[in-house]
């Protein structure tokens, strides 16, 4: 099947695997009396955007969502990077790498996402080697050795634009430049046309710093492993921009919250989602796309919504 252009470009958002569940959505009354969000991190603000549904059955009613394999694998990436670079820049080896990978894998093993996926022993070692293959990733891309590391997993909180903010920053690095927000992925790059929208989170990132300790990024970057780096200076007007639109959602979730209305929003996502198969508006969204041509076969609303393969 031919697939939607925006399904090609497009992929699910990343979970907050790096906050804590009761760190995402907590409700508070404001003084006019209406229930707002306490805060908002990345991806609930992205997740609010794609489908306002959804984000209420994830944060608010809290509805059980599978990791994943990719999400899995990212976790595992984040977290040996994170020890990696924690060590003497001359320690910062793909063999030292290699040591941390095998101290960490029992932690990953043993945790709900990985055992939810069910694998078997060929099916962990095929996820263990995907994980390696975006960790080793990182060296054609810059040098760990030459990087000067100012915190890994700092988690930041400020009043952004108006916006209480939340999130953790995956690497601030100090250069000749000045202080850069970087962030890992271990997905495929995205295409030029959705560059902007990617940078968007760490551009966030860099006016929370800025706002928390007096600070401002010069630049933003998200190192996708294995593939390239897309980075931005962190100009007055990037930031801005990232900024303003993190307002306009927040602007448009506190009236969601207020009249407890959250509508679906179909679209191409709509075959990556958990809970289409109880959700009669991206059901009828996906068996379109489909008919259409439109629909990727390796979406798994594909294979689990019955009459649409």
């Amino acid at each position: 099947m031919a697939a939607d252009a925006d399904a090609l470009d497009t992929e699910p958002i990343d979970a907050d695997s790096d906050l804590r569940a009761t760190d995402l959505v907590l409700f508070e009354v404001d003084g006019a009396g209406t229930r707002v969000p306490r805060h908002l991190s990345p991806s609930s603000a992205t997740l609010f955007e794609q489908c306002p549904r959804r984000w209420r059955l994830r944060y608010v009613d809290r509805v059980p969502e599978p990791a994943g394999e990719p999400a899995v694998i990212g976790t595992f990436a984040h977290r040996v990077l994170e020890l990696l670079l924690a060590e003497a820049p001359e320690h910062r080896t793909v063999e030292r790498a290699k040591l941390i990978a095998r101290e960490v894998w029992p932690e990953t093993e043993a945790h709900p996402d990985f055992r939810a996926l069910a694998l078997d022993a060929a099916g962990a070692r095929r996820l263990r080697w995907a994980a390696w293959i975006a960790i080793e990733g990182l060296w054609p891309l810059e040098d760990p050795a030459t990087v000067r590391v100012r915190s890994t997993e700092r988690r930041i909180t400020a009043t952004i634009g108006g916006v209480p903010f939340l999130g953790v920053v995956d690497r601030i690095d100090e250069c000749a430049d000045g202080l850069v927000v970087t962030d890992y992925k271990s997905g495929r790059a995205p295409s030029t046309r959705f560059r902007d929208a990617k940078l968007a989170q760490v551009l966030l990132y860099a006016a929370a710093i800025a706002a928390a300790e007096g600070e401002a990024p010069t630049r933003a970057r998200l190192v996708y492993l294995g593939s390239t780096i897309v980075e931005a200076d962190a100009t007055p007007d990037r930031v801005d921009e990232a900024v303003g639109a993190l307002r306009s959602t927040w602007d448009d979730l506190t009236v969601a919250a207020a009249h407890d209305e959250f509508a679906p929003r179909p679209g191409p996502l709509c075959g990556w989602c958990p809970h289409v198969a109880t959700c009669a508006e991206g059901t009828a969204e996906v068996r379109r796309r489909w008919d259409q041509g439109r629909m990727r076969a390796d979406a798994p609303a594909v294979a689990s919504l019955a009459g649409v393969a």
